[in-house]
Parts: C-alpha cells; sequence; structure tokens
C-alpha cells in the first residue's frame, strides 16, 4: 500500500516552473518526507514545456530531472502527468492548439505527433532515475472531450481509445517497464456521453486510476458525515474493478482530498480519517495520493475559494490536522490487508446508462445501501453475472441487482435482496 500527495509548490502554485528554485523545492519536498508519505505526483505545465508543437525545452526538462532527483534523495518516489492540462479550475493548453490556430487535442494528426513527442521526450527524460515510477498521460484531460467544457475537443469512443493507446505507447517507447496510466474525473464513471468510459479506464495503462471529489452532488445530497460522503473514494475504487478484464487489475485512488465548505475545515481531518479507512479496506488497491502537498497562496488570484485550503500543509509547510491523519496511515500500511469482498451489485455495461452510477442513481443509491447495512459490496457489469470464472476469479459469491437492495416504490412489489 503506497501513501502519498500530489505535489504543488508552496511558491508560486505550478508556475514555479517559470521562476524554478531547487532550493524551494527542496524545502517542500522535506515537508513531505517528514510525513513518511512515499511519493509524489508532479505537474509539468504542458505549455511551458512545449511552447511549440515542434519545441520542446530543453532548460524544462532539466528542471523536472532535477525535480525528481531531489525527490529521490528523500525516499519520495515519482509520478509525472504529462499532459497539463487543466488543474484547479485553469486550462493549461500550448497556443498551437487554440484560437487561430484551433486543432482538436484528440483527432488532428499534427496535435497527436507533438504530444506523442513530448509524452516521450519526458519519459525517457526520467527512464533511467530510480524513484520515477512513470508517466499520467494528463491530469483529467477527459474534462476537455465533453460538456460542460465551454470549447470542447469533441471525440468519438473510438477516436479516445486510440489516442490512449498511442500516447501510452509513447510512454513506454520513453521508458520502458514503468508504471504508465491515464486519469480522468468522474465524468468517466457518471456522465453518459462522455467519450473516455469506464471500459477504457479499467483496461487501458498499467493500473485504474480513480479521483474522488465529493462536491460532485455526493455531499450535497448526503451530507458531509454520510456514509456515501465518507465512503465515495471506496465506492469508485470497486466501480472500477466491474470494467477490468484483469480480476487482479491494482487500483490506484490518485486523487481525493477535503473540500471546503462542504467539508468545513474543522472536519477536514475526521472526513481524511474516514475516506482513507474506507478506501484500504478495498482489495487490490495500489496505493492513495492525497491532493494537495501544500495550501495554494492567497497572494495568487481567481482560484476557486476550495483550492487554496487543500493542502496538507500550509502556505509556510505547517502540517495539518489532515497531515497527522496520513501520516499515521502511512506508518500502519503493512496492517492494510483488506479480505475479499464477495458481494457484488450489477452494474450496466453500456456507458450510455452509466448514469445509473452517479449520485443519485440506482447503482449509487443501492452501493450505499449495502454499505450501510454493513455488507462490503463490489461490483460487476450485467454481461458478467453468469460469467462463473470470472466471478470466482475475483471470489464473489452473491450477485444482486439495485432493485433487489432498495425499497420500490410506493404500490410495486418490495425489492429483496437474495
Amino acid at each position: 500500500m503506497r501513501f502519498g500527495v500530489n505535489y504543488t509548490p508552496s511558491e508560486g502554485w505550478f508556475h514555479h516552473w517559470l521562476d524554478f528554485d531547487l532550493d524551494s523545492v527542496r524545502a517542500d519536498l522535506d515537508s513531505i518526507a517528514a510525513l513518511g508519505l512515499d511519493h509524489i505526483r508532479v505537474f509539468a505545465l504542458w505549455p511551458y514545456f512545449q511552447p511549440n508543437r515542434t519545441l520542446i525545452r530543453h532548460r524544462a526538462v532539466e528542471q523536472l530531472v532535477q525535480l525528481v532527483d531531489a525527490a529521490a534523495e528523500r525516499g519520495l518516489d515519482v509520478n509525472v502527468d504529462g499532459l497539463q492540462g487543466h488543474l484547479s479550475s485553469f486550462d493549461f493548453l500550448p497556443a498551437w492548439t487554440r484560437t487561430w490556430h484551433r486543432r482538436n487535442l484528440f483527432t488532428d494528426p499534427d496535435v497527436l505527433d507533438g504530444q506523442a513527442a513530448y509524452l516521450r521526450t519526458l519519459a525517457a527524460a526520467l527512464a533511467d532515475r530510480p524513484g520515477f515510477l512513470g508517466m499520467t498521460l494528463g491530469n483529467e484531460v477527459n474534462q476537455f472531450s465533453a460538456g460542460p467544457h465551454p470549447d470542447p475537443d469533441r471525440a468519438t469512443e473510438d477516436e479516445i481509445d486510440r489516442w490512449l493507446a498511442r500516447m501510452l505507447a509513447a510512454c513506454e517507447e520513453g521508458a520502458p517497464g514503468r508504471l504508465h496510466l491515464h486519469a480522468e474525473y468522474d465524468a468517466t464513471w457518471y456522465q453518459d456521453d462522455q467519450p473516455f468510459t469506464p471500459a477504457q479506464a479499467a483496461r487501458h495503462g498499467a493500473v485504474t486510476a480513480v479521483h474522488s471529489w465529493v462536491f460532485n452532488g455526493t455531499a450535497q445530497r448526503h451530507g458531509r458525515t454520510s456514509v456515501p460522503a465518507e465512503h465515495h473514494a471506496a465506492y469508485l475504487v470497486e466501480l472500477s474493478k466491474a470494467w477490468a478484464d484483469d480480476p487482479h487489475r491494482p487500483v490506484w485512488l490518485q486523487e481525493v482530498g477535503a473540500p471546503a465548505p462542504l467539508i468545513p475545515p474543522e472536519h477536514a481531518a475526521a472526513f481524511t480519517e474516514a475516506t482513507v479507512a474506507n478506501a484500504v479496506d478495498c482489495p487490490g488497491l495500489w496505493g492513495i495520493t492525497w491532493w494537495c502537498s501544500h495550501d495554494v497562496s492567497r497572494a495568487l488570484a481567481d482560484f476557486p475559494g476550495l483550492e487554496y485550503g487543500l493542502g496538507l500543509l500550509t502556505n509556510d509547510r505547517r502540517p495539518k490536522d489532515t497531515a497527522g491523519v496520513l501520516a499515521r496511515a502511512a506508518r500502519e500500511r503493512h496492517a492494510y490487508k483488506p479480505a475479499t469482498r464477495t458481494t457484488a451489485l450489477v452494474v450496466p455495461a453500456d456507458p450510455a446508462m452509466r448514469s445509473a452510477c452517479a449520485p443519485g442513481g440506482p447503482v449509487f443509491d443501492a452501493y450505499f445501501r449495502l454499505t450501510a447495512d454493513g455488507a462490503r459490496p463490489t461490483t460487476v457489469l450485467d454481461t458478467r453475472t453468469d460469467d462463473q470464472g470470472h466471478l470466482a476469479a475475483r471470489g464473489i459469491t452473491e450477485v444482486v441487482t439495485p432493485d433487489q437492495v432498495l425499497p420500490a416504490p410506493p404500490g410495486h412489489p418490495g425489492g429483496t435482496r437474495s
């Protein structure tokens, strides 16, 4: 079980690449390592590294290598996100893809050539670094592919499938054998018209990544101390397993945090403790990477309010109560040996029906009814409920449908779990 943090530089946020200060980075990494964490996730802002389609800045790549080396000196492994992409409500896309040079991020041949060259270059520069875990293609790049983005780069499911395969291949060419993956926000699991699908998330790349944020309607509907809010991260981990072809495919809880005001600062530690405790009860969990390391400085303008206070550490590198929670979890990592989850809730395989899994949907509600009743559910596709080999490989002995779990509407026969 790995415990880490998404690294947000305390000075300059991710704009620190413009004025890279290795001493400041080292001080940040010291404050992270002091918590007993074992890895960080690092974000290379795409326009700063590749301002022109055929120009990848050598100096920026050197600075990334320096950061990875500094982390290794402190016992921290590093995963690097390449196509940044989108962070904390801001889009960071190079000028050669926008306005007068508007080209689709997922389908334009020239853009794809540039992206692949960039990812390959970063991976190759880091390939021989012992602390380098691998590449994530980018942070929640699916938000560019559909609404609610105000200017989406629309693509079909097949086009996204080809894009993922090519970009992951570029990472593998640059750094063979490393842990290369892709990561999307939860619209992949919840939004019917998303071209990034659950099957792609669970089958492309070395691990499945999930990002859990309870401001998606979960905390609004159910409250901060509810079963759905405190188990939401675990739900996404178990939901992702339904689509995996490998019954033992690892899942990485790559982003999870305590967003104010839905999770008030005074309740953040309790929410963190509950979220971590429930997530580590999921078999096959690769690790938890909290969002984020350091608060965003109040000197920086125009961030949504919740973004300023998500750090485990303050902007001057002082640990908060949430840092203590994650540090304790990291110390106890060897004690987590979750039992197999034997009860599986049926979910629709059709991606056009995935809103059933979203907050307010029947799969979502049934999962948390089972959880509240003391069960430890996982999920299975409706196309696999009779596949005895698949069920046995996952240790599933009981399969239930949402209508067997949820109370029936008035005037209809009640649903009964069998």
